[in-house]
């Protein structure tokens, strides 16, 4: 039996060995397959109009981000602060870069913590700001036999993603793992 357990041993040393790089490339190239268009569509609905759309977003970037105070103010966006502004502008920068900067692999681990930040955000205003903590199906449960509510089951998913590069960084295909080359810097992966 010691020499299955010997076998066993050395081929999943080498396995791990090798998925310290691959396996976070992998959780960034599902991430880009998945969820990098949903990301930037939803961002691009956010935009104002013309040159400046970054700086002016749309009167439905403010209805997604704060749904009841647009209720409140009758969707007049005049009526909501510079607060209320600086909010969805960042939710909006965020929802183009943060996808981005895990793509490429660049600040990858700061990246992916944003984003966990930004889907917590995201699923909390779904729920008690879009009324979604009403509907059952919306949140799910988990030890259930339906695993495609977009809450609890379909975002754990993507926060299991992120927190993959969070742990183990970018892996060997990025730019953070070009920079620490060039910059010779040892330590923990990038």
């Amino acid at each position: 039996m010691a020499p299955l357990f010997a076998l066993h041993d050395r081929l999943f040393a080498t396995v791990e060995r090798l998925g310290d790089g691959v396996l976070p490339l992998l959780a960034r190239l599902v991430f880009a397959g998945t969820l990098l268009v949903y990301f930037w569509a939803s961002a691009m609905t956010k935009l104002g109009d013309g040159l400046f759309g970054l700086l002016r977003p749309s009167t439905g970037a403010y209805a997604q981000i704060f749904p009841k105070a647009m209720e409140a103010v009758t969707y007049d966006v005049s009526q909501l602060g510079w607060g209320h502004w600086a909010i969805v502008v960042a939710g909006t920068w965020a929802e183009f870069l943060l996808p981005l900067l895990i793509v490429i692999g660049l600040a990858t681990r700061l990246a992916a913590l944003g984003m966990i930040g930004f889907v917590v955000v995201q699923s909390l205003t779904d729920l008690f700001g879009h009324g979604g903590i009403a509907h059952a199906e919306t949140l799910g449960a988990w030890f259930d036999r339906v695993p495609d509510a977009a809450i609890l089951d379909q975002r754990a998913l993507w926060c299991l993603l992120l927190v993959i590069v969070v742990v183990k960084g970018a892996g060997v295909v990025s730019l953070d793992a070009v920079l620490r080359a060039r910059t010779g810097r040892q330590g923990l992966a990038a």
